[in-house]
């Protein structure tokens, strides 16, 4: 996986302010994070088209 240098020089000044512990763990949480944003919104995405399907 290619990380450009300026989002991991972002990444360690987070490190450095104590915001994660490692480089590792902060790319962890924001994949995490994605993954978890994107499923719910496929979920409410999908409650959505059951609840418009009638009227369409």
């Amino acid at each position: 996986m290619h990380i450009p240098k300026q989002m991991l020089e972002e990444l360690d000044e987070f490190v450095k302010q104590g915001i994660f512990p490692s480089r590792s763990e902060a790319i962890r949480i924001a994949i995490r994070d994605l993954l978890y944003r994107e499923n719910s919104r496929s979920k409410t995405q999908n409650v959505e088209d059951l609840i418009l399907l009638p009227g369409r």
